[in-house]
């Protein structure tokens, strides 16, 4: 039998001797004296009033509030998801002590990481050197001048030049060839001739939030050739793109220190954040943001989350995802509000009293929202003011609390000059939303009382009810991408394991979550649920087309096919005529959206059956 793998104990108590218990905790929430004793707000369960207690001359700590207890490595494998040798590890590269195993295949593998962390560290040296005083580095020194990039800034950022050469950092380097492209650093071509994988770029070194480099982004010359932004490969093994932040190892003191965090999209926004004295930006790394860059948020107390995304970006998050997050970890999403046109990286070079601004003035997710689906909003008329407003409604019921939701209703009401008691009704009848989720493991589950989303309900069918909805679901009935990619997975394979190999993140764990439980709505209420919140979506598609046509036969097809619509959502409402409704509705439906992919504009208002 083989023994059980392990640290050597002497190199355990080397580490926990060689390590600050106040300081290791106080990069995770504010920490004061209190007597012999320091005092903090516990970042294990999330709190207003401090109830953790350290004892550093013990080396321990003791939450009055959630009764958490243990030494600073019990602390960094609660707040970072370790197991008991990775926080050690974790905690001895702070410390500068490399521990041993008891087992030898475990040290040949820790050993081998810390070859690969090393080699990155060592390219970023070298593409550091490059941009400082190598010759081709002329026109990349020129470039980020030109960007108000001086010495002090590159020094201080450590970014560096690939040259184009595309040998240059492996001849440096010299790596074994599983080493080279295990680390990111290069690749082997078709005569096994190993290459870099980075040529003719800026580099922006990314560091885990421990100070580790663990890969790059790079940046090409305006006018050269290839994507404009390249990050490192996700087969490297030092580098994963979802659960890194660029700046949140330099940042991280000033955000735990307010509580809040700036996410932007690019490198350069930190940057330019940084200069212009906002220390709290953070970026994703060529991703949109995920569940575990806003848990790795939570865990150095970011309450706040300030999107600094251009106005289409921070549009296109997804909400039900954003709603989700607030609830699961306690924590408020806002968006800043940027001058059109302008990013974050540029405006704090510029006008950093601007960018200071708009952080200072961000307003709540949902409220940007409704702010910019009532945009533009045409107000002169009755029909259009309803219009505005059931968009705008339609927004909001996207919010899972309905206490946040029904202000917003009666703000809509107000700037529409529409009734809000008639708003309400709308929006009581409109689509029911997703309510908060609670963690469960690796996913969601409602708790007792919550209601599912019409879409939730239908993909639950499709997983549980097959037979029962076969040839009556499609996607095309599935207006949130997420729903429509685990739909389509699903009607592919006819398995929820094989249909989460194909799809999304996001995708894989509604089907999880929908999957474990069956439900118990009937299948004709949950196909009227779909066809009147599908039917919404197609009038409004109609209305905008009509608005648009030049064509009055056009428009007034537009019209019949809207009044027809809304005459089968009210049979729809009755018993007696509801299958009938179902039976016309689904297929125009169906086809409705198959011509509306298409793009086919004369054709948006598909044949259907005979409204009289």
């Amino acid at each position: 039998m083989f023994a059980p793998m392990g640290i050597v104990p002497d190199d355990i108590a080397r580490v926990r001797a060689a390590t600050d218990i106040v300081a290791i905790i106080g990069e995770h929430t504010e920490i004061k004296r209190s007597g012999r004793q320091w005092m903090a707000r516990c970042p294990l369960h999330g709190e207003r009033t401090p109830s953790l207690s350290v004892a550093p001359d013990k080396g321990v700590y003791y939450c009055f509030g959630c009764q958490r207890s243990g030494d600073v490595i019990t602390f960094v494998r609660e707040i970072e998801g370790l197991d008991f040798a990775g926080a050690v590890e974790m905690l001895a590269g702070r410390a500068g002590i490399r521990v041993q195993y008891t087992s030898l295949d475990e040290n040949a593998a820790q050993n081998r990481r810390r070859r690969l962390l090393e080699a990155v560290e060592r390219a970023r040296d070298f593409y550091h050197q490059r941009l400082l005083d190598g010759r081709d580095g002329g026109p990349a020194r020129h470039y980020l001048r030109s960007r108000g990039y001086d010495g002090e800034l590159v020094r201080r950022w450590s970014l560096g030049w690939a040259p184009a050469h595309g040998e240059a950092l492996v001849q440096h380097l010299r790596l074994p060839d599983d080493e080279l492209r295990d680390s990111g650093l290069g690749r082997l071509n078709d005569h096994g001739r190993q290459y870099d994988f980075f040529r003719g770029r800026v580099l922006f070194p990314i560091n885990d939030e421990r100070g580790e480099v663990v890969g790059f982004g790079g940046r090409v010359l305006p006018g050269a050739e290839g994507p404009k932004y390249l990050n490192t490969s996700t087969e490297a093994k030092t580098y994963n793109k979802s659960r890194v932040l660029y700046g949140l190892h330099e940042h991280r003191k000033e955000i735990v220190k307010a509580g809040r965090a700036v996410v932007c999209e690019g490198y350069t926004d930190v940057i330019g954040c940084a200069e212009a004295g906002i220390e709290l930006a953070v970026a994703t790394c060529g991703t949109a943001l995920t569940e575990e860059h806003v848990r790795l948020l939570k865990r150095f107390s970011a309450d706040r989350l300030v999107l600094a995304f251009d106005t289409d970006a921070a549009g296109a998050a997804a909400a039900g995802r954003v709603y989700a997050w607030e609830r699961q970890f306690e924590l408020e999403v806002l968006v800043a509000d940027l001058p059109p046109g302008q990013d974050p990286g540029d405006l704090g070079r510029s006008q950093p009293e601007a960018l200071h601004r708009a952080i200072e003035g961000s307003i709540p997710f949902l409220q940007f929202r409704v702010d910019r689906a009532l945009a533009g909003a045409d107000l002169s008329t009755i029909e259009s003011r309803a219009r505005s407003a059931e968009r705008a409604v339609t927004v909001a019921n996207e919010h899972p609390d309905p206490m946040v939701r029904d202000p917003h209703v009666i703000e809509i009401a107000d700037r529409c000059h529409v009734d809000p008691d008639h708003l309400r009704r709308f929006a009581a009848g409109g689509p029911s939303m997703a309510p908060a989720r609670t963690a469960d493991g690796d996913g969601f589950r409602p708790t007792a009382g919550e209601r599912l989303t019409p879409e939730d309900e239908a993909l639950q069918l499709a997983i549980h009810r097959t037979g029962e909805v076969a040839g009556r679901l499609h996607a095309t009935l599935f207006g949130d991408p997420v729903h429509r990619d685990a739909y389509e997975a699903l009607d592919h394979t006819g398995s929820v394991v094989e249909a989460c190999d194909l799809v999304s993140e996001p995708a894989a764990h509604l089907l999880h979550r929908l999957a474990v439980d069956a439900g118990n709505a009937s299948v004709e209420d949950v196909l009227a649920r779909v066809a009147r919140l599908t039917s919404g979506r197609a009038m409004n598609s109609l209305r905008r087309l009509a608005a648009s046509a030049d064509d009055p036969a056009m428009r007034q097809q537009c019209s019949t096919s809207v009044a027809w619509l809304k005459s089968q959502s009210e049979r729809l409402d009755e018993r007696n005529t509801r299958d009938d409704a179902l039976a016309s509705l689904l297929p125009w439906l169906v086809e409705h959206g198959r011509r509306s992919e298409g793009s086919v504009s004369g054709s948006l208002v598909a044949s259907r059956a005979d409204p009289g």
